[in-house]
C-alpha cells in the first residue's frame, strides 16, 4: 500500500466492495432479476430493461484515450459533484478530518464536506492578484487534519486560471499528507493545457474533468491508480446509466468533437466581445478576465442589472453572498443573439 491509501479512511481501506452480477453481455442474462422485455419506446442500443455495465470499462478506456491517461488512472462518474463527494467520503472521517478550499470558489466542495461531517478550512484567493492563490498560506494551513485541498482552475465564479507551476509544486510538497484536487470543469475554454499530463509525475494530484460544459455530458476524475481503486469501492455499481454511456460514445465521434470545438471557439469569441461591451457600460465597475465560459462582472447596482436582465427574459447568477463579491454577478456566455439581448437590456 502507498501513502495515497494510508491517508484514506481506514474503514474504506478495509471495505469489501459490493459483489455485483457478472458482466458477460454475450450471454442470456438470467442472473440479475431483470425483466426480459424492453419497455415501450425504448430505443437504446443495449435495452434499458438490462442493468448497464457495473463499472463501464469500455467507456473508461474511451475517456482515458480522450484525456490522454492510462485507464487505471480514470474513474467515470455522474459529473464532478459525485467525484467530489466520493473523494471526501473516502478520505475524510466525520469530526476528525478536514478539506481546504480557496473562496470564492465552487460551493459543492464545502457542501459535500459538511454533509460528511468534515471540517472546512479556508484560505481566500487574493483579489489584488487577480484571484490567484497563495501557495505559502495554503501550505501553512494544511495541518494534519487536512486530507484534501480543492483548487478550481479556471475558477468558478472568478473565471481565472490558477498558476499551474505553483499547483504542481504544492502537490509535490504535500505528498504523504494530502491530495491536491484540481477541478478543471472549464479547461476547454482556456488556452492553457490540462494538468492531466502531469498525473504520472505527481501521485498526489487528482484532476476532475467533465464533458458537461464543453460537450454537454458526463464527468470523469483522473488520478493515481491507488486512488481510483479505492474510490471504486465507494462508487455505486451501475452509477453511469446506459443512456449516458451511449451518449458519451456518440459525443466522442469525430463529427461530434468537431462540432463541440466549433461551439467552444464561438463561445470564446463571444466571451471577448461580451467582456469588451460590458466594460464600456456606465453601470459596470469591472469585468474580470476569464478563461471559462462565463464572466464575473461587478456592477454599481447589481440589483438593477438583475432586474433588467430578468425583464428581458434572461437569468444571470447573483454572486453577492460569495466572499468579496458584494457587487458581482456571474454571466454565462450565450449564443450571439442571447448575448446581444443581454447587452441591450443593460444599456
Amino acid at each position: 500500500m502507498s501513502w495515497l491509501t494510508d491517508i484514506a479512511r481506514p474503514e474504506i481501506r478495509s471495505l469489501r466492495a459490493y459483489e455485483y452480477a457478472v458482466w458477460e453481455p454475450g450471454l442470456i442474462r438470467l442472473h440479475a432479476n431483470e425483466l426480459p422485455w424492453r419497455a415501450h419506446g425504448d430505443s437504446s442500443l443495449a435495452g434499458l430493461n438490462r442493468y448497464p455495465e457495473p463499472h463501464p470499462y469500455e467507456l473508461t478506456a474511451a475517456l482515458a484515450g480522450f484525456y490522454g491517461v492510462d485507464p487505471a488512472m480514470l474513474l467515470a462518474s455522474r459529473g464532478s459533484d459525485e467525484a467530489i463527494d466520493l473523494l471526501i467520503r473516502a478520505f475524510c472521517r466525520a469530526s476528525q478530518d478536514a478539506v481546504l478550499i480557496c473562496p470564492p470558489t465552487f460551493g459543492m466542495y464545502a457542501v459535500a464536506a459538511q454533509i460528511q461531517g468534515a471540517a472546512v478550512l479556508q484560505v481566500p484567493l487574493q483579489r489584488e492578484a487577480g484571484y490567484g492563490f497563495d501557495p505559502a498560506a495554503l501550505r501553512a494551513a494544511c495541518e494534519g487534519a487536512v486530507k484534501l485541498v480543492f483548487l478550481c482552475s479556471p475558477n468558478n465564479p472568478t473565471g481565472n486560471r490558477l498558476d499551474a507551476v505553483a499547483v504542481l509544486e504544492l502537490a509535490r510538497e504535500l505528498e504523504g499528507r494530502a491530495l491536491v484536487v484540481v477541478d478543471e470543469a472549464y479547461v476547454e475554454f482556456s488556452a492553457q493545457p490540462s494538468l492531466c499530463s502531469q498525473l504520472a509525475e505527481r501521485p498526489g494530484l487528482v484532476v476532475l474533468r467533465t464533458l458537461s460544459k464543453a460537450y454537454g455530458l458526463a464527468g470523469a476524475r483522473c488520478g493515481h491508480p491507488d486512488v481510483v481503486a479505492l474510490l471504486r469501492k465507494v462508487i455505486q455499481p451501475y452509477a453511469v446509466t446506459q443512456l449516458t454511456i451511449e451518449a458519451v460514445f456518440r459525443s466522442l465521434q469525430p463529427a461530434a468533437l468537431e462540432e463541440a470545438h466549433r461551439h467552444v471557439a464561438t463561445l470564446t469569441g463571444e466571451r471577448t466581445r461580451l467582456a469588451a461591451a460590458l466594460s464600456q457600460s456606465s453601470g459596470v465597475l469591472r469585468v474580470w478576465p476569464s478563461d471559462a465560459n462565463f464572466l464575473l462582472v461587478e456592477f454599481k447596482d447589481p440589483q438593477v442589472a438583475l432586474q433588467r436582465a430578468h425583464a428581458a427574459g434572461l437569468l444571470v447568477r447573483d454572486m453577492r453572498r460569495a466572499l468579496g463579491l458584494s457587487q458581482a454577478l456571474r454571466i454565462s456566455v450565450g449564443s450571439p443573439p442571447q448575448n446581444q439581448r443581454l447587452l441591450e437590456s443593460l444599456r
